[in-house]
């Protein structure tokens, strides 16, 4: 009887353990799912803001239609790329990233090239879109900042004995993060 008795405990035991385990997980993971809304929602911000900037820009006279082009596709590209949050994967995540990525590349080939437009530069629209997507770049920053907090605490626990059992149990895996560019470690080449 004393056996029984032990070995119940034992059982209680491992599934008090289990059980506190999976609802921890499941608290990182939708905390990793909110902020991956966040990020979502900063971008989503920026894409919107692209439209006004490019209808601005056209106005200037003989602005390179060419830098124009470049931005509206690099824009149709990100949006068209979506990343479901119980499929963030780190192949998923880079992807997401790629677009985003190329998309930041043609603004700055935008507001670079608007130097050479004064007219351009003393639009008060011109200059309050510059603005806000400045704003909002930082706020990109910040919420894959979060982001990748959220999952490198999660990644943590699915990884850290006794919860990897439960995670496997479970099917609880590790969620991808935002890396840094390629070449992103060297400083950018500015010449006049």
């Amino acid at each position: 009887m004393r056996n029984l008795f032990i070995v119940l405990g034992v059982i209680i035991f491992i599934c008090l353990i289990g059980g506190c385990s999976y609802n921890g997980m499941v608290s990182k993971e939708e905390n990793v799912k909110a902020k991956w809304g966040t990020v979502q929602s900063q971008y989503q911000r920026r894409s919107d803001l692209i439209p006004n900037l490019v209808a601005t820009v056209k106005g200037a006279a003989n602005f390179e239609k060419s830098t124009l082009v470049e931005v509206t596709n690099a824009r149709a590209r990100a949006t068209s790329i979506q990343v479901d949050p119980t499929k963030l994967t780190p192949e998923n995540i880079q992807k997401y990233q790629a677009a985003q990525g190329q998309l930041s590349t043609a603004l700055g080939r935008l507001l670079v090239a608007s130097e050479n437009y004064p007219t351009l530069k003393a639009n008060d629209n011109f200059t309050t879109l510059q603005s806000q997507l400045e704003g909002t770049e930082n706020r990109i920053n910040v919420a894959r900042v979060d982001f990748n907090a959220a999952v490198q605490d999660y990644n943590t626990t699915v990884r850290s004995f006794p919860a990897v059992i439960t995670a496997r149990l479970f099917g609880f895996t590790e969620k991808g993060s935002f890396a840094a560019e390629a070449g992103a470690q060297n400083a950018p080449k500015v010449s006049f």
